[in-house]
């Protein structure tokens, strides 16, 4: 080690010149420290957090393939749910789907949900005629969910069951029915379901329907009321909040119009 003295100054004034160097010097490696330190903490953090993002890409990768191989029943291009007591019970989404739900899948053991409002589905209850009253409830309250009674802010509506053969293409002498309209003749058995739905997660996959129906298949779901949200939106946080699940497919039993998460 060398040292340059200045021979202008004492012994004591370049020892005290050496000293103030070393109190510099220590000042600064305590700061390089500090630096390496945080810049390992922000190394650790980025690591944690790149982890973090494979681990969820490899999920959703996963649950595209699964989405992919998973095989669609016929009945998923409908409104659909399987009641607390087993039955299959699905709806029209539009006046088209209507029409197939009335005449194609409809055999004379099942019952026929309708409303008296405009725009509202049509719902097979698949041999509903051996249904009980739950499955009744539940199949209404479908309907009416997805009827315009949910976008009008009503907290109930009248639906009513039919037999099959008293649903008829046939109109009245003077009379036409529009595509996915259907005369209804006849005694009719009224029930008045409140407004709300469920969505739950089912081995990674999403189901829907009435709260009874859906908390009979699993403990994790959402009930969602009439709100404000948007659909879109509302099905995001119903996602996270649910922890999975694919967000079409929760978009896809939604009702329309606005809606938000039980409390």
């Amino acid at each position: 080690m060398h040292l340059e003295l200045d021979l202008t100054k004492s012994l004591e004034e370049n020892a005290g010149h050496y000293f103030d160097l070393a109190k510099k010097a220590k000042k600064k490696l305590a700061g390089a420290q500090a630096a390496v330190a945080e810049s390992k903490k922000k190394l650790e953090k980025l690591l944690k957090e790149e982890k973090q993002f494979w681990e969820e890409e490899e999920k959703r990768q996963q649950a595209l393939r699964q989405k992919r191989e998973r095989k669609r029943e016929w009945y998923e291009k409908f409104h659909w749910f399987i009641s607390s007591e087993g039955f299959l019970c699905i709806g029209g989404k539009d006046a088209t789907s209507n029409e197939l739900v009335i005449k194609k899948h409809t055999e004379k053991e099942d019952l026929v949900l309708h409303t008296d409002m405009a725009g509202s589905p049509f719902f097979v209850v698949k041999n509903g005629q051996a249904a009980g009253t739950a499955t009744i409830q539940e199949a209404a309250q479908a309907v009416a969910v997805y009827s315009r009674a949910w976008k009008l802010g009503h907290a109930s509506a009248d639906v009513f069951y039919v037999k099959p053969e008293q649903v008829s293409k046939e109109a009245k002498p003077g009379e036409y029915l529009a595509k996915g309209s259907f005369m209804v003749y006849g005694k009719t058995m009224y029930v008045h379901p409140k407004l709300e739905y469920a969505i739950g997660l089912v081995d990674g996959q999403i189901v829907g329907g009435p709260s009874a129906a859906v908390q009979q298949q699993t403990k994790s779901f959402i009930v969602v009321v009439q709100g404000k949200e948007k659909k879109s939106d509302l099905a995001k946080r119903i996602k996270h909040k649910l922890g999975g699940g694919d967000l079409d497919d929760i978009i896809a039993f939604l009702p329309a119009g606005g809606g938000e998460m039980k409390r």
